[in-house]
């Protein structure tokens, strides 16, 4: 254990030494447990998860695939998420806020609306 922070920066400078494809490459051939770790459209594009179904098109956008999947009840996609702050307003609203609060509050940065 003393020795595990020096380990750990060991590993550390040798994963800096190529980019996250690049070990993708490296382990892709392997049986070693290893996947980049990807951006929803980018997971949405991979090969493994497109054969496999795992996203659906969802009001244009990727979605994750209903899982597990039942032949006689089929899941759906539900609604496209919102942007964080679209609601800001009307939920402090629905909270009591007066809207010179809701005012305040945004132009101190303390709430952040989508706009």
């Amino acid at each position: 254990p003393d020795e595990w922070p020096a380990l750990r920066e060991w590993i550390a400078a040798r994963f800096r030494t190529r980019s996250r494809n690049e070990w993708a490459e490296v382990f892709g051939d392997s049986d070693a447990c290893v996947a980049p770790v990807l951006s929803v459209a980018e997971a949405a594009e991979h090969p493994h998860l497109t054969a496999r179904g795992s996203f659906v098109d969802h009001e244009g956008a990727p979605a994750p695939a209903s899982a597990p999947r039942f032949s006689r009840t089929p899941g759906t996609a539900g609604e496209v998420g919102r942007p964080a702050g679209a609601d800001t307003e009307a939920v402090l609203g629905a909270a009591g806020y007066s809207d010179a609060e809701i005012k305040a509050l945004i132009d101190a940065g303390v709430v952040a609306t989508d706009s």
